[in-house]
Protein backbone atom coordinates (compact mmCIF):
# COMPACT_ATOMS: atom_id res chain seq x y z
CA UNK A 1 0.00 0.00 0.00
CA UNK A 2 1.70 3.45 -0.85
CA UNK A 3 0.46 6.86 -1.97
CA UNK A 4 3.73 7.85 -3.18
CA UNK A 5 2.85 10.70 -5.54
CA UNK A 6 -0.59 11.06 -4.80
CA UNK A 7 0.08 14.37 -4.02
CA UNK A 8 0.78 14.91 -7.99
CA UNK A 9 -2.76 13.24 -8.80
CA UNK A 10 -4.49 15.73 -6.52
CA UNK A 11 -2.24 19.05 -5.84
CA UNK A 12 -0.12 18.90 -9.38
CA UNK A 13 1.54 22.44 -10.22
CA UNK A 14 1.19 21.56 -14.03
CA UNK A 15 -1.04 19.30 -15.93
CA UNK A 16 -0.22 17.78 -19.65
CA UNK A 17 -3.21 16.15 -21.86
CA UNK A 18 -1.29 13.83 -24.14
CA UNK A 19 -4.19 13.37 -27.20
CA UNK A 20 -5.90 16.77 -26.83
CA UNK A 21 -7.89 17.32 -30.18
CA UNK A 22 -10.00 18.88 -31.86
CA UNK A 23 -12.79 16.44 -32.78
CA UNK A 24 -16.03 17.50 -30.71
CA UNK A 25 -16.80 14.34 -30.65
CA UNK A 26 -13.75 12.46 -29.45
CA UNK A 27 -12.42 12.02 -26.10
CA UNK A 28 -9.45 14.08 -26.31
CA UNK A 29 -11.29 17.42 -26.99
CA UNK A 30 -13.78 16.97 -24.43
CA UNK A 31 -10.94 16.46 -21.88
CA UNK A 32 -9.48 19.69 -22.66
CA UNK A 33 -12.65 21.45 -22.56
CA UNK A 34 -12.68 20.10 -19.24
CA UNK A 35 -9.90 21.06 -18.24
CA UNK A 36 -9.73 24.44 -19.29
CA UNK A 37 -12.83 25.07 -18.15
CA UNK A 38 -12.48 23.22 -14.26
CA UNK A 39 -10.96 26.16 -13.10
CA UNK A 40 -6.81 24.64 -12.04
CA UNK A 41 -4.59 27.92 -11.42
CA UNK A 42 -1.60 26.03 -12.84
CA UNK A 43 -0.34 25.71 -16.53
CA UNK A 44 -2.72 23.27 -18.45
CA UNK A 45 -0.58 22.20 -21.82
CA UNK A 46 -2.15 20.26 -24.52
CA UNK A 47 0.14 17.63 -27.13
CA UNK A 48 -0.97 16.48 -30.24
CA UNK A 49 1.20 15.41 -32.87
CA UNK A 50 -0.96 16.96 -35.75
CA UNK A 51 -2.61 20.08 -34.18
CA UNK A 52 -1.30 23.95 -33.98
CA UNK A 53 -4.40 25.52 -31.68
CA UNK A 54 -7.17 23.32 -29.33
CA UNK A 55 -9.88 25.06 -27.59
CA UNK A 56 -7.69 28.74 -28.60
CA UNK A 57 -4.83 27.03 -26.68
CA UNK A 58 -1.54 26.65 -28.39
CA UNK A 59 -0.32 22.96 -29.06
CA UNK A 60 3.06 20.76 -28.57
CA UNK A 61 3.68 18.51 -30.96
CA UNK A 62 5.95 16.20 -28.95
CA UNK A 63 6.53 15.49 -25.07
CA UNK A 64 9.72 17.34 -25.70
CA UNK A 65 8.38 20.18 -27.16
CA UNK A 66 6.34 21.28 -23.59
CA UNK A 67 8.01 24.05 -21.93
CA UNK A 68 8.07 21.75 -18.66
CA UNK A 69 7.44 18.71 -16.64
CA UNK A 70 4.31 18.22 -15.95
CA UNK A 71 3.38 16.66 -12.57
CA UNK A 72 0.31 15.57 -13.87
CA UNK A 73 -0.15 13.93 -17.53
CA UNK A 74 -3.52 12.43 -18.79
CA UNK A 75 -3.29 9.77 -21.85
CA UNK A 76 -5.96 9.97 -24.20
CA UNK A 77 -4.80 8.13 -27.29
CA UNK A 78 -4.55 4.84 -28.54
CA UNK A 79 -4.00 2.17 -26.77
CA UNK A 80 -0.63 0.66 -28.52
CA UNK A 81 1.00 4.48 -28.17
CA UNK A 82 0.23 4.22 -24.19
CA UNK A 83 3.57 2.39 -23.21
CA UNK A 84 6.15 4.80 -25.15
CA UNK A 85 4.07 7.91 -23.99
CA UNK A 86 4.11 6.92 -19.95
CA UNK A 87 8.11 5.49 -20.47
CA UNK A 88 8.74 8.80 -22.35
CA UNK A 89 6.70 10.93 -19.32
CA UNK A 90 8.75 9.30 -16.79
CA UNK A 91 12.16 9.78 -17.90
CA UNK A 92 10.63 13.09 -18.44
CA UNK A 93 10.60 13.55 -14.63
CA UNK A 94 6.23 13.29 -14.63
CA UNK A 95 5.18 11.90 -11.18
CA UNK A 96 1.32 10.77 -11.79
CA UNK A 97 -0.94 9.71 -15.24
CA UNK A 98 -4.07 9.20 -15.45
CA UNK A 99 -4.61 6.72 -18.42
CA UNK A 100 -8.10 7.13 -20.13
CA UNK A 101 -6.93 5.14 -22.88
CA UNK A 102 -8.86 1.26 -23.26
CA UNK A 103 -7.83 -1.86 -25.38
CA UNK A 104 -4.46 -2.28 -23.18
CA UNK A 105 -5.44 -6.00 -22.57
CA UNK A 106 -3.77 -6.48 -26.54
CA UNK A 107 -0.69 -8.03 -26.96
CA UNK A 108 2.36 -5.40 -27.39
CA UNK A 109 5.70 -5.90 -29.31
CA UNK A 110 6.75 -7.65 -26.39
CA UNK A 111 4.39 -10.20 -26.51
CA UNK A 112 3.37 -9.03 -23.48
CA UNK A 113 0.05 -6.94 -22.70
CA UNK A 114 0.09 -3.05 -23.42
CA UNK A 115 -1.02 -2.86 -19.80
CA UNK A 116 2.60 -4.98 -18.43
CA UNK A 117 4.72 -2.82 -20.92
CA UNK A 118 2.55 0.41 -19.56
CA UNK A 119 3.32 -0.64 -16.15
CA UNK A 120 7.28 -1.70 -16.68
CA UNK A 121 7.91 1.66 -18.49
CA UNK A 122 6.37 3.34 -15.18
CA UNK A 123 8.33 1.75 -12.36
CA UNK A 124 11.67 2.62 -12.94
CA UNK A 125 10.50 6.40 -12.64
CA UNK A 126 8.14 5.44 -9.63
CA UNK A 127 5.47 7.15 -11.69
CA UNK A 128 2.06 6.24 -10.50
CA UNK A 129 -0.66 5.09 -12.57
CA UNK A 130 -4.67 5.72 -12.51
CA UNK A 131 -6.75 3.73 -15.31
CA UNK A 132 -6.31 2.79 -18.17
CA UNK A 133 -9.93 2.18 -19.12
CA UNK A 134 -11.47 5.26 -16.66
CA UNK A 135 -13.41 8.41 -16.83
CA UNK A 136 -10.66 10.18 -15.35
CA UNK A 137 -10.12 12.61 -12.15
CA UNK A 138 -11.69 15.19 -10.74
CA UNK A 139 -10.45 17.13 -7.81
CA UNK A 140 -12.53 20.36 -6.87
CA UNK A 141 -10.51 22.00 -4.21
CA UNK A 142 -7.32 21.80 -7.06
CA UNK A 143 -10.23 22.79 -10.07
CA UNK A 144 -9.11 19.70 -11.28
CA UNK A 145 -11.53 18.22 -14.04
CA UNK A 146 -9.22 15.59 -15.90
CA UNK A 147 -12.08 13.80 -16.93
CA UNK A 148 -14.68 13.61 -20.43
CA UNK A 149 -17.42 13.69 -17.08
CA UNK A 150 -20.39 15.52 -18.82
CA UNK A 151 -20.30 17.57 -15.80
CA UNK A 152 -18.02 19.50 -12.95
CA UNK A 153 -19.39 19.04 -9.87
CA UNK A 154 -20.11 21.32 -6.85
CA UNK A 155 -17.20 21.59 -4.04
CA UNK A 156 -18.20 19.55 -1.13
CA UNK A 157 -16.83 17.00 1.34
CA UNK A 158 -17.63 13.30 -0.01
CA UNK A 159 -15.06 11.97 -2.35
CA UNK A 160 -16.12 9.17 -4.62
CA UNK A 161 -14.09 6.57 -5.82
CA UNK A 162 -16.21 3.84 -8.75
CA UNK A 163 -14.19 1.06 -10.70
CA UNK A 164 -17.13 2.07 -13.45
CA UNK A 165 -16.87 5.38 -15.20
CA UNK A 166 -20.49 5.24 -16.12
CA UNK A 167 -22.12 4.63 -12.89
CA UNK A 168 -19.66 7.42 -11.69
CA UNK A 169 -21.47 9.65 -14.43
CA UNK A 170 -24.62 8.48 -13.39
CA UNK A 171 -23.86 9.57 -9.95
CA UNK A 172 -22.82 13.13 -10.83
CA UNK A 173 -25.75 13.89 -12.71
CA UNK A 174 -27.84 12.36 -9.50
CA UNK A 175 -25.83 14.49 -7.20
CA UNK A 176 -26.04 17.58 -9.19
CA UNK A 177 -30.06 17.72 -9.07
CA UNK A 178 -29.40 17.50 -5.34
CA UNK A 179 -26.87 20.08 -4.87
CA UNK A 180 -24.56 17.32 -3.23
CA UNK A 181 -20.50 18.39 -3.95
CA UNK A 182 -17.60 16.16 -4.15
CA UNK A 183 -14.06 16.47 -2.49
CA UNK A 184 -12.61 14.09 -5.16
CA UNK A 185 -14.10 12.37 -7.99
CA UNK A 186 -11.75 9.11 -9.18
CA UNK A 187 -12.78 6.51 -11.95
CA UNK A 188 -10.39 3.78 -11.30
CA UNK A 189 -10.93 1.63 -14.46
CA UNK A 190 -8.75 -1.45 -14.69
CA UNK A 191 -6.80 -0.23 -11.71
CA UNK A 192 -3.58 -1.14 -13.22
CA UNK A 193 -1.66 0.44 -10.39
CA UNK A 194 -3.23 2.59 -8.16
CA UNK A 195 -6.69 0.60 -7.10
CA UNK A 196 -9.33 0.69 -3.73
CA UNK A 197 -6.35 0.11 -1.48
CA UNK A 198 -4.32 3.24 -2.19
CA UNK A 199 -6.88 5.66 -2.25
CA UNK A 200 -8.86 4.78 0.44
CA UNK A 201 -5.52 5.29 2.26
CA UNK A 202 -5.23 8.78 0.75
CA UNK A 203 -8.76 9.73 1.67
CA UNK A 204 -8.41 8.51 5.39
CA UNK A 205 -6.25 11.38 6.13
CA UNK A 206 -7.25 13.96 3.29
CA UNK A 207 -8.73 17.39 5.30
CA UNK A 208 -10.94 17.82 2.45
CA UNK A 209 -12.96 14.52 2.31
CA UNK A 210 -15.75 14.18 5.48
CA UNK A 211 -16.55 10.34 4.23
CA UNK A 212 -15.94 8.16 1.49
CA UNK A 213 -18.16 6.32 -1.37
CA UNK A 214 -17.44 3.48 -3.40
CA UNK A 215 -18.66 1.70 -6.08
CA UNK A 216 -16.99 -2.02 -6.50
CA UNK A 217 -17.16 -4.44 -8.92
CA UNK A 218 -13.96 -6.36 -7.35
CA UNK A 219 -11.28 -6.04 -5.00
CA UNK A 220 -7.82 -6.67 -5.92
CA UNK A 221 -5.08 -7.00 -3.05
CA UNK A 222 -7.58 -8.41 -0.15
CA UNK A 223 -5.01 -7.57 2.15
CA UNK A 224 -4.21 -4.13 1.38
CA UNK A 225 -7.73 -3.34 0.95
CA UNK A 226 -8.99 -4.65 4.15
CA UNK A 227 -5.75 -2.64 6.06
CA UNK A 228 -6.48 0.95 4.73
CA UNK A 229 -10.47 0.43 5.38
CA UNK A 230 -10.13 -0.24 8.38
CA UNK A 231 -8.16 2.59 8.89
CA UNK A 232 -10.39 5.05 6.73
CA UNK A 233 -13.21 3.75 8.71
CA UNK A 234 -11.70 4.13 11.83
CA UNK A 235 -11.76 8.24 10.76
CA UNK A 236 -14.44 8.61 8.90
CA UNK A 237 -17.59 6.94 7.24
CA UNK A 238 -16.72 4.86 4.30
CA UNK A 239 -20.19 3.70 2.05
CA UNK A 240 -20.14 0.84 -0.67
CA UNK A 241 -22.42 -0.41 -3.18
CA UNK A 242 -20.82 -3.70 -4.13
CA UNK A 243 -22.17 -4.59 -7.59
CA UNK A 244 -22.33 -8.74 -8.66
CA UNK A 245 -24.75 -9.74 -5.37
CA UNK A 246 -26.58 -12.51 -7.62
CA UNK A 247 -24.74 -15.22 -9.47
CA UNK A 248 -25.39 -13.77 -12.59
CA UNK A 249 -24.42 -9.92 -11.29
CA UNK A 250 -21.17 -11.51 -10.22
CA UNK A 251 -20.69 -13.47 -14.04
CA UNK A 252 -21.93 -9.84 -15.71
CA UNK A 253 -18.62 -8.34 -13.30
CA UNK A 254 -16.49 -10.53 -14.35
CA UNK A 255 -17.18 -9.95 -18.04
CA UNK A 256 -16.64 -5.93 -17.28
CA UNK A 257 -13.70 -5.69 -15.27
CA UNK A 258 -12.22 -8.70 -16.63
CA UNK A 259 -11.33 -10.14 -13.15
CA UNK A 260 -13.06 -12.37 -10.88
CA UNK A 261 -15.94 -10.73 -8.41
CA UNK A 262 -15.39 -13.40 -6.00
CA UNK A 263 -18.03 -14.40 -3.52
CA UNK A 264 -20.60 -12.07 -2.29
CA UNK A 265 -20.90 -14.05 1.13
CA UNK A 266 -16.91 -13.14 1.31
CA UNK A 267 -17.59 -9.22 0.41
CA UNK A 268 -20.53 -8.84 2.77
CA UNK A 269 -18.01 -9.99 5.96
CA UNK A 270 -15.23 -8.06 4.47
CA UNK A 271 -16.67 -4.87 4.57
CA UNK A 272 -18.33 -5.61 7.94
CA UNK A 273 -15.12 -6.44 9.78
CA UNK A 274 -13.40 -3.28 8.06
CA UNK A 275 -16.32 -1.22 9.10
CA UNK A 276 -17.88 -0.04 6.48
CA UNK A 277 -21.27 0.67 5.52
CA UNK A 278 -22.69 -1.89 2.23
CA UNK A 279 -25.97 0.59 0.76
CA UNK A 280 -27.97 -1.64 -2.21
CA UNK A 281 -28.99 1.19 -4.05
CA UNK A 282 -27.80 4.94 -4.72
CA UNK A 283 -29.99 6.94 -3.40
CA UNK A 284 -29.22 4.67 -0.20
CA UNK A 285 -25.55 6.09 -0.74
CA UNK A 286 -26.21 9.45 -0.66
CA UNK A 287 -28.52 9.63 1.92
CA UNK A 288 -26.44 7.41 4.36
CA UNK A 289 -23.44 9.70 3.51
CA UNK A 290 -25.30 12.62 3.94
CA UNK A 291 -26.44 11.45 7.41
CA UNK A 292 -23.36 10.25 8.87
CA UNK A 293 -20.95 13.12 7.51
CA UNK A 294 -23.55 14.66 9.90
CA UNK A 295 -21.21 13.13 12.64
CA UNK A 296 -24.43 11.85 13.86
CA UNK A 297 -24.07 8.48 15.86
CA UNK A 298 -26.60 5.93 17.86
CA UNK A 299 -25.87 3.79 20.79
CA UNK A 300 -28.23 1.39 20.23
CA UNK A 301 -31.49 0.80 17.80
CA UNK A 302 -34.31 1.81 19.11
CA UNK A 303 -35.97 4.58 17.68
CA UNK A 304 -39.07 6.97 19.18
CA UNK A 305 -41.36 8.37 16.29
CA UNK A 306 -42.67 12.21 16.60
CA UNK A 307 -45.43 13.00 14.60
CA UNK A 308 -48.35 15.58 13.76
CA UNK A 309 -49.61 12.63 11.95
CA UNK A 310 -51.01 9.82 12.66
CA UNK A 311 -50.86 8.14 9.19
CA UNK A 312 -47.69 9.15 8.49
CA UNK A 313 -46.37 7.72 11.41
CA UNK A 314 -47.47 4.46 10.95
CA UNK A 315 -45.85 4.46 7.36
CA UNK A 316 -42.75 4.62 9.24
CA UNK A 317 -43.71 1.76 11.85
CA UNK A 318 -44.00 -0.78 9.05
CA UNK A 319 -41.19 0.40 7.01
CA UNK A 320 -38.90 0.20 10.78
CA UNK A 321 -40.36 -3.81 11.16
CA UNK A 322 -39.73 -3.87 7.50
CA UNK A 323 -35.95 -3.64 7.81
CA UNK A 324 -35.83 -4.84 11.19
CA UNK A 325 -35.91 -2.31 13.19
CA UNK A 326 -37.56 -1.86 16.53
CA UNK A 327 -39.65 0.90 18.22
CA UNK A 328 -38.88 1.75 21.45
CA UNK A 329 -41.13 0.78 24.16
CA UNK A 330 -42.21 4.09 26.30
CA UNK A 331 -42.58 3.82 30.12
CA UNK A 332 -44.98 4.74 32.92
CA UNK A 333 -44.02 7.49 34.08
CA UNK A 334 -42.98 9.05 30.46
CA UNK A 335 -46.19 8.61 29.33
CA UNK A 336 -47.39 10.26 32.45
CA UNK A 337 -44.84 13.36 31.42
CA UNK A 338 -46.51 13.04 27.86
CA UNK A 339 -49.71 13.35 29.42
CA UNK A 340 -49.24 16.60 31.20
CA UNK A 341 -48.14 18.22 27.95
CA UNK A 342 -50.26 16.85 25.23
CA UNK A 343 -53.94 17.12 24.58
CA UNK A 344 -55.90 14.26 25.92
CA UNK A 345 -56.75 12.92 22.16
CA UNK A 346 -52.97 11.97 21.96
CA UNK A 347 -51.64 8.64 20.38
CA UNK A 348 -50.50 7.16 24.18
CA UNK A 349 -47.59 5.26 22.78
CA UNK A 350 -44.60 5.24 20.12
CA UNK A 351 -45.07 6.49 17.62
CA UNK A 352 -46.05 9.72 19.21
CA UNK A 353 -48.81 11.35 17.55
CA UNK A 354 -49.43 15.11 18.75
CA UNK A 355 -52.61 15.69 16.32
CA UNK A 356 -52.83 17.48 13.47
CA UNK A 357 -53.49 20.69 14.85
CA UNK A 358 -49.47 20.80 16.84
CA UNK A 359 -47.92 23.83 17.86
CA UNK A 360 -44.04 24.35 17.44
CA UNK A 361 -44.27 24.43 22.08
CA UNK A 362 -45.96 21.11 21.29
CA UNK A 363 -43.51 19.64 19.17
CA UNK A 364 -41.07 21.49 22.06
CA UNK A 365 -42.41 19.73 24.81
CA UNK A 366 -42.73 16.25 23.70
CA UNK A 367 -39.19 16.21 21.98
CA UNK A 368 -37.53 17.05 24.97
CA UNK A 369 -39.74 14.32 27.60
CA UNK A 370 -38.25 11.67 24.10
CA UNK A 371 -34.69 13.14 24.40
CA UNK A 372 -34.86 12.85 28.84
CA UNK A 373 -36.39 9.93 29.28
CA UNK A 374 -33.61 7.95 26.89
CA UNK A 375 -35.69 5.48 26.78
CA UNK A 376 -35.29 5.76 22.78
CA UNK A 377 -31.53 5.85 20.94
CA UNK A 378 -32.99 8.38 18.48
CA UNK A 379 -35.99 10.35 17.28
CA UNK A 380 -37.46 10.81 14.00
CA UNK A 381 -39.61 13.88 13.84
CA UNK A 382 -42.65 14.10 11.75
CA UNK A 383 -44.44 17.04 10.03
CA UNK A 384 -47.49 16.51 7.58
CA UNK A 385 -48.32 20.00 6.78
CA UNK A 386 -51.57 21.82 7.98
CA UNK A 387 -53.14 25.11 7.38
CA UNK A 388 -53.90 25.45 11.19
CA UNK A 389 -50.05 24.84 11.87
CA UNK A 390 -46.51 26.96 10.98
CA UNK A 391 -44.15 24.21 10.10
CA UNK A 392 -41.54 26.13 9.76
CA UNK A 393 -41.64 27.67 13.40
CA UNK A 394 -42.16 23.99 14.39
CA UNK A 395 -38.78 22.93 12.80
CA UNK A 396 -36.82 26.00 14.50
CA UNK A 397 -38.60 23.89 17.87
CA UNK A 398 -37.13 20.84 16.78
CA UNK A 399 -34.08 22.65 15.90
CA UNK A 400 -33.63 24.46 19.43
CA UNK A 401 -33.80 21.40 21.38
CA UNK A 402 -31.54 19.40 19.24
CA UNK A 403 -28.74 21.86 19.84
CA UNK A 404 -29.36 21.31 23.95
CA UNK A 405 -28.41 17.71 23.20
CA UNK A 406 -26.03 17.66 20.38
CA UNK A 407 -25.44 13.96 21.10
CA UNK A 408 -29.05 12.87 20.92
CA UNK A 409 -29.51 11.58 17.23
CA UNK A 410 -32.49 13.00 16.03
CA UNK A 411 -33.88 12.90 12.93
CA UNK A 412 -36.22 14.58 10.49
CA UNK A 413 -39.37 14.18 8.11
CA UNK A 414 -41.53 16.92 6.71
CA UNK A 415 -43.59 16.24 4.32
CA UNK A 416 -44.40 17.83 1.04
CA UNK A 417 -43.05 19.97 -2.05
CA UNK A 418 -43.61 23.76 -1.76
CA UNK A 419 -43.67 24.36 2.03
CA UNK A 420 -41.78 21.83 3.08
CA UNK A 421 -39.04 22.29 0.75
CA UNK A 422 -37.71 25.08 2.65
CA UNK A 423 -37.60 23.67 5.99
CA UNK A 424 -35.61 20.45 4.58
CA UNK A 425 -32.74 22.78 3.68
CA UNK A 426 -32.98 24.91 6.82
CA UNK A 427 -32.91 21.59 8.96
CA UNK A 428 -30.16 20.35 7.05
CA UNK A 429 -28.47 23.70 7.13
CA UNK A 430 -28.39 23.03 11.12
CA UNK A 431 -26.97 19.78 10.56
CA UNK A 432 -30.31 17.44 11.48
CA UNK A 433 -30.52 14.78 8.82
CA UNK A 434 -33.56 15.58 7.01
CA UNK A 435 -35.80 13.29 4.37
CA UNK A 436 -38.59 13.81 2.45
CA UNK A 437 -40.04 10.79 3.06
CA UNK A 438 -40.94 8.30 6.02
CA UNK A 439 -39.24 5.94 4.26
CA UNK A 440 -36.21 7.63 3.75
CA UNK A 441 -35.66 8.23 7.32
CA UNK A 442 -36.26 5.21 8.36
CA UNK A 443 -33.53 3.43 5.95
CA UNK A 444 -31.39 6.22 7.09
CA UNK A 445 -32.10 5.22 11.09
CA UNK A 446 -30.96 1.31 9.91
CA UNK A 447 -28.15 2.97 8.42
CA UNK A 448 -26.80 4.38 11.50
CA UNK A 449 -27.59 1.04 13.11
CA UNK A 450 -25.81 -0.96 10.51
CA UNK A 451 -23.27 1.30 11.06
CA UNK A 452 -22.88 1.28 14.52
CA UNK A 453 -22.63 -3.03 14.33
CA UNK A 454 -20.05 -2.41 12.20
CA UNK A 455 -17.68 -0.08 14.16
CA UNK A 456 -18.30 -2.23 16.68
CA UNK A 457 -17.02 -5.26 14.53
CA UNK A 458 -14.26 -2.89 13.81
CA UNK A 459 -12.94 -2.50 17.15
CA UNK A 460 -12.75 -6.66 18.27
CA UNK A 461 -9.52 -8.01 18.21
CA UNK A 462 -9.72 -11.02 16.24
CA UNK A 463 -8.20 -14.23 18.19
CA UNK A 464 -4.40 -15.32 18.02
CA UNK A 465 -3.44 -16.73 14.61
CA UNK A 466 -2.41 -20.57 14.38
CA UNK A 467 0.61 -21.64 12.85
CA UNK A 468 -0.05 -24.07 9.36
CA UNK A 469 2.84 -26.92 9.21
CA UNK A 470 4.68 -26.50 6.19
CA UNK A 471 3.07 -29.69 5.04
CA UNK A 472 -0.71 -28.50 4.84
CA UNK A 473 0.73 -25.12 2.96
CA UNK A 474 2.38 -27.23 0.73
CA UNK A 475 -1.13 -29.14 -0.08
CA UNK A 476 -2.98 -26.20 -0.41
CA UNK A 477 -0.39 -25.03 -3.23
CA UNK A 478 -0.97 -28.32 -4.79
CA UNK A 479 -4.59 -27.81 -4.83
CA UNK A 480 -4.52 -24.41 -6.35
CA UNK A 481 -1.54 -25.48 -9.32
CA UNK A 482 -3.41 -27.90 -10.33
CA UNK A 483 -6.41 -25.90 -11.02
CA UNK A 484 -3.99 -23.54 -13.05
CA UNK A 485 -2.89 -26.18 -15.00
CA UNK A 486 -6.43 -27.26 -15.84
CA UNK A 487 -6.84 -23.60 -16.89
CA UNK A 488 -9.43 -22.71 -14.56
CA UNK A 489 -9.73 -19.73 -12.75
CA UNK A 490 -11.96 -21.00 -9.60
CA UNK A 491 -11.43 -23.65 -7.30
CA UNK A 492 -14.32 -26.71 -6.91
CA UNK A 493 -16.19 -26.81 -3.86
CA UNK A 494 -14.20 -30.01 -2.97
CA UNK A 495 -11.14 -27.89 -3.59
CA UNK A 496 -11.90 -25.14 -1.56
CA UNK A 497 -13.28 -26.69 0.92
CA UNK A 498 -9.43 -28.90 1.60
CA UNK A 499 -7.94 -25.72 1.56
CA UNK A 500 -9.96 -24.20 4.43
CA UNK A 501 -9.39 -27.69 6.05
CA UNK A 502 -5.52 -27.27 5.73
CA UNK A 503 -5.92 -23.73 7.32
CA UNK A 504 -7.88 -24.88 10.30
CA UNK A 505 -11.51 -23.55 9.11
CA UNK A 506 -14.25 -26.22 9.87
CA UNK A 507 -15.74 -27.08 7.25
CA UNK A 508 -17.99 -29.99 6.13
CA UNK A 509 -16.89 -33.22 6.02
CA UNK A 510 -16.14 -33.81 1.87
CA UNK A 511 -14.82 -36.29 -0.10
CA UNK A 512 -14.23 -36.17 -4.09
CA UNK A 513 -14.81 -39.55 -5.68
CA UNK A 514 -14.13 -40.35 -8.80
CA UNK A 515 -16.96 -43.94 -9.52
CA UNK A 516 -20.62 -45.13 -8.01
CA UNK A 517 -18.55 -47.67 -6.26
CA UNK A 518 -16.18 -45.86 -4.57
CA UNK A 519 -19.28 -43.29 -3.53
CA UNK A 520 -20.53 -46.06 -2.02
CA UNK A 521 -17.63 -47.35 0.11
CA UNK A 522 -16.96 -43.25 1.46
CA UNK A 523 -20.38 -43.51 2.24
CA UNK A 524 -20.26 -46.73 3.73
CA UNK A 525 -17.37 -45.04 6.26
CA UNK A 526 -19.07 -41.62 6.86
CA UNK A 527 -22.84 -42.60 7.30
CA UNK A 528 -25.80 -40.74 6.74
CA UNK A 529 -27.47 -38.51 6.44
CA UNK A 530 -25.20 -37.22 3.35
CA UNK A 531 -25.23 -34.60 0.02
CA UNK A 532 -23.91 -36.19 -3.23
CA UNK A 533 -22.71 -33.27 -6.12
CA UNK A 534 -21.23 -33.50 -9.54
CA UNK A 535 -17.81 -32.02 -9.96
CA UNK A 536 -17.76 -30.25 -13.27
CA UNK A 537 -15.68 -27.13 -13.93
CA UNK A 538 -18.19 -27.17 -16.68
CA UNK A 539 -21.14 -27.00 -14.51
CA UNK A 540 -21.76 -23.68 -12.35
CA UNK A 541 -25.44 -24.51 -10.94
CA UNK A 542 -25.21 -28.09 -9.91
CA UNK A 543 -29.24 -28.29 -9.42
CA UNK A 544 -30.13 -27.00 -12.31
CA UNK A 545 -28.83 -30.33 -14.07
CA UNK A 546 -29.79 -32.52 -11.34
CA UNK A 547 -26.43 -32.61 -10.17
CA UNK A 548 -27.55 -32.80 -6.40
CA UNK A 549 -29.11 -35.53 -4.25
CA UNK A 550 -29.96 -34.20 -0.74
CA UNK A 551 -30.51 -36.21 2.84
CA UNK A 552 -29.14 -39.46 1.44
CA UNK A 553 -29.67 -42.28 4.40
CA UNK A 554 -28.78 -45.29 3.33
CA UNK A 555 -27.62 -46.33 -0.58
CA UNK A 556 -30.66 -48.87 -0.18
CA UNK A 557 -33.29 -46.45 0.55
CA UNK A 558 -31.99 -43.61 -2.44
CA UNK A 559 -32.46 -46.25 -4.50
CA UNK A 560 -35.87 -47.20 -4.23
CA UNK A 561 -36.76 -43.42 -3.63
CA UNK A 562 -35.18 -43.18 -7.80
CA UNK A 563 -36.94 -45.70 -8.91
Amino acid sequence: MSIRNFDALFHPRSIALVGASNDPRSVGNVVARNLLAGGFDGPVMLVNPHERMIEGREVCNTLDALPECPDLAIVATPARTVPGIVGELGAMGCCAAVVISAGLGEAGESGKSLRQEMLERARPHLMRIVGPNCLGLISTGSGINASFSHLMPAKGEIALVSQSGAIATAILDWAAERNIGFSHVVSLGDMSDADFGDMLDFLSTDRETKAILLYVENVTFAKKFMSAARVASRSKPVLVIKSGRSAEGARAAQSHTGAMAGSDFVYDAAFRRAGILRVAALEDLFEAAATLSTGIRIGGERLAILTNGGGAGVLAVDWLEALGGHLAELSGPMLERLDAVLPPTWSRGNPVDIIGDATPERYRAALEILIADRAADAVLVINCPTAVADNMAAAQAVIEVAKTRPRFPVLANWLGGVTAGPVRAELARQRIPSFESPEDAIRAFTHLVDYRRNQAQLMETPAAGVMIPAEDVAAANRIIDEAAKEGRSTLSEWEAKEILRLFGVPTVPTFFVRSPEEAARKFAEIGGPAVLKIVSPEITHKSDVGGVRLDIESLRRDARRRK
